[in-house]
């Protein structure tokens, strides 16, 4: 055995079970894909003044979940802990917003890193996809991304999850509503930590997961009470175009997520099958992101959703994915002339567009059956000198059992009949 282990609070993924997260990712990016968002991927580390700008330094991601580190040059460098940033720096850097074609949509998917406490659902280094739409300020774009990941997770076959919505307002509404709840805030039993985290951003606090903090917010002041015309009216419009499209929400006016750029539209997928880990995705609306980071003003929106947590959905519902089979036909040569006639098949094969096998190894017919009966193929190409001899194969079916002698040159064809 290694010595060797994936480090704590990270996994491995391997078959049979990898293909199960290969389908979640082209399910979930699917609906993407037809709707005009293509596909972006960035490094997996970033300049850590990114994040502090763009996540928020009084976040627990920034503060206390980061990978960073500094390089030998003296670069100051984080693993990436989440994807928007990451996403709209590289749209800025290659002047995407410049092209003519507002909103950039974009896409994709990849590995995530944060220092937590690792339990089920919850690990240092997570899969996510994501999806982001920037420069332009429109309910109706809110309402798309809300309604393709509704669309993805019901392709999946999931019924189970809710989706949680909010608005938390903009710079016109949102500082009265602020100072408000930041009155609230002192005169409560708080920790040290979590009034410092209240002068710097109080709606932090209302995302505080401890029961002891969570039964002195009952009656915490609420921002909706506090929007102005022009997001009260946003936001009743990213409702009603949801509602039109028929996905089921809820309003929640305490929901704020746990990263600062968020404006206006906020919403969460909750799955109530995965206990404290509820969260399988979420985004909302980030219209001063650009401007933190360095860029020009362009309002933007966008969500992720995480692969690991689709999954465990998935199993909290019992429901499989109808994975494809990585083969569909494995060849066994018993022989070193039919291994190498039959090596030629499998190459004609996969040419051929056909998921196609060999039994390696020099095995016996008995080993070599296992292999075929393993690798879950649909057919098994056997052949011995007997068969060359005749200038055959034999084609068996692996459900069946039933088998049939085909030509060499017949071949292709037979196996297309088959699989049809």
């Amino acid at each position: 055995m290694s010595t060797f282990k994936a480090p704590k609070g990270t996994y491995d993924l391997i078959p049979p079970h990898s293909a199960t997260y290969l389908a979640v990712r082209e399910a979930i990016s699917a609906p993407l894909r037809k709707s005009g968002y293509g596909y972006v991927e960035t490094p997996g580390f970033e300049d850590v003044g990114l994040f502090a700008r763009g996540v928020g330094e009084s976040t627990d991601i920034v503060s206390k979940e980061m990978y960073a580190f500094e390089t030998k040059g003296g670069d100051k460098l984080a693993l990436r802990p989440e994807g928007t940033a990451s996403v709209l720096r590289a749209a800025l850097e290659a002047n995407l917003h410049k092209q003519g074609n507002l909103p950039v949509k974009l896409w994709y998917s990849g590995s995530y890193y944060r220092y937590e406490r690792p339990q089920k659902g919850r690990y240092r280094h997570f899969s996510q996809v994501g999806a982001e739409a920037i420069g332009a300020e429109d309910p109706a774009l809110d309402a798309e991304l809300i309604i393709l990941a509704d669309q993805a997770y019901r392709s999946l076959g999931l019924r189970n999850f809710r989706i949680l919505l909010n608005s938390l307002g903009d710079k016109e509404c949102r500082p009265v509503y602020r100072e408000a709840l930041q009155t609230f805030l002192r005169g409560l039993d708080l920790d040290e930590d979590t009034l410092r985290r209240a002068e710097i951003n109080p709606l932090r606090v209302l995302d505080d997961k401890r029961e002891a903090v969570q039964k002195q917010l009952s009656d915490a002041p609420l921002l909706r009470d506090y929007l102005c015309d022009g997001c009260k009216a946003y936001h009743e419009e990213v409702r009603a175009l949801i509602t039109a499209a028929g996905v089921v929400f809820e309003d929640d006016p305490k929901l704020v997520r746990g990263l600062d750029y968020y404006t206006r539209t906020t919403f969460e997928f909750v799955h109530d099958g995965l206990g404290s880990q509820s969260a399988v995705g979420g985004g909302g609306r980030y219209d001063g992101l650009s401007e933190m980071i360095g860029g020009p003003a362009l309002p933007s929106v966008g969500w992720a959703l995480g692969v690991d947590r689709t999954v465990l959905a998935l199993e909290a519902e019992g429901v499989e994915l109808d994975v494809p089979g990585t083969t569909s036909v494995f060849a066994v040569a018993i022989g070193d002339e039919a291994r190498r006639l039959l090596f030629g098949k499998v190459t004609e094969l996969r040419r051929a567009g056909i998921a196609a096998d060999f039994s390696f190894g020099g095995k016996g017919l008995k080993g070599a059956m296992k292999d075929a009966n393993r690798s879950g193929a649909r057919l098994a190409v056997v052949a011995g000198e007997r068969d060359l001899a005749e200038g055959v194969v034999q084609l068996k079916d692996m459900a069946s059992g039933e088998q049939q002698a085909v030509t060499l040159d017949g071949l292709l064809e037979a196996v297309r009949a088959k699989l049809a």
